[in-house]
Order: structure tokens, then sequence, then C-alpha cells
């Protein structure tokens, strides 16, 4: 079987276009939100500021400490499931004839073979690995700069390091965000074993559940709630 663009019809080749534009269009703005309605992944970086202000006068620092490393558990928790689905997602193209057979027996179906319609779901899932494994890092940077936090406020150095460690903690957060919505999108992917216009729907619902958790969910209420 040989794997070429050529073997994928126009609508497929469409569809998939759609996956991916979405993908960065979600990415794009769920980082650039507009002012007047920020997402809850702009609103945590003022949070994560504030925890590494807090962190100067925090005594003792074991909260933090255990904080800090929860998030490297998380990052690296989902590191080891992307690495996991991806030998899946191999070992079903080594054995695709099986899923053909199960595909071409569901309504919709049809277009490329399986091993094929399984590229973009490993590409997404690749590149959620490598966002994890980057923020595991980031974070582990962090814990570092966090450590470097002198004991007492009024050294002129406490202050400047937290920020430091406030900016790396953010863009730790924002690589695992990323790797989170490679993962939607990666499940969204799968929607192609069904066909163009299944690929259509589970770009559709992904990229739905990704604004609504970012712009209309309850935690974002939440994290906007003032003080009476």
């Amino acid at each position: 079987m040989t794997l070429t663009l050529a073997a994928i019809p126009l609508i497929d080749l469409i569809m998939l276009g759609v996956l991916i534009l979405a993908w960065l269009i979600a990415g794009w703005v769920c980082e650039h939100p507009p002012s007047a309605t920020p997402s809850v992944s702009k609103l945590m970086e003022h949070y994560r500021r504030d925890w590494m202000q807090t962190f100067v006068t925090r005594q003792p620092r074991i909260f933090d400490a255990t904080l800090i490393d929860s998030l490297r558990q998380g990052t690296a928790f989902f590191a080891s499931a992307s690495m996991i689905a991806i030998g899946g997602g191999v070992a079903m193209i080594g054995n695709a004839a099986a899923v053909q057979r199960l595909t071409d027996e569901l309504p919709f179906s049809g277009g490329p073979e399986v091993a094929l319609k399984m590229l973009p779901v490993i590409g997404f899932l690749a590149d959620a690995l490598l966002k994890f494994v980057w923020a595991h890092r980031l974070f582990g940077y962090c814990s570092i700069l966090m450590a470097a936090v002198p004991n007492d406020p009024e050294d002129p150095l406490a202050f400047h390091r937290a920020g430091q460690a406030a900016e790396i903690n953010i863009t730790a957060a924002r690589s695992f965000n990323r790797g989170l919505r490679s993962i939607y999108y990666a499940l969204a992917a799968l929607g192609w074993l069904l066909g163009p216009w299944g690929l259509l729907a589970g770009t559709v619902l992904a990229t739905g559940i990704l604004f609504r958790r970012e712009f209309a969910s309850v935690s974002r209420q939440v994290i906007l709630r003032r003080l009476p």
C-alpha cells in the first residue's frame, strides 16, 4: 500500500485542512483572547504571578514545593499517556487490515486506507508529547528558581527572582495547554475513520468543547468572581 496525497479524495483533504486550521485558530484565540473576554488560560497567568508574589513571604514553603511537584507529575503523566497512545496508533497501522474491515461496515466511511487516516492522529499525539516534555522541564526550571528566592522579603533579589519564576511557570503552563489542545484534536482526527463528515464532526465538537471551557465554563465564572 502506497500512502500518497493522490490517494486522498478532495473532500477528505478539505476536511483535513479544516481540522488543522481549527487547531491553529483555537490555539491562537485561547492564548490571545480579546481583552474584554479573557480565556481561562489567560486569567490563570495573573494567579500564577500572584502565587509567586505570595510565595516570597510564605513560611514555610512546603505547600509551594508540593504544588510545583504536582504540576510536574501531571505533565509526566500526560507525556507517558501520549507515548502509549502513539505506540497504539503505530500498532494500528501495522494491523490496519482488521480495522479497515470494521470501518468499511460503518456508515459514511470510505476514502483513504486506515493507515493513512491514523497519521494525523499520531502527528497530533507526537506534538502533544513534545509539548508535555517541554512543560515538564520548564516546571523543573521553575522549581529551581523558586528555591533561589531569598527567604527575606527585604532582599532586593526576592521579588525579582519570584517574578522570573512566575514567567517560567506561565511558559510551562502555556506549553502544557498546547499539549492538551493537541490531545483534543487527536481525538477529533479519529473521526476520519468514519469518513470526511466524521472528521468534520470531530473537529467541530473538539473546538466547541475547547471554547466552552476557555470562555463559557463555570470554572471561568468562579475565577472571575470578585469580592462582594
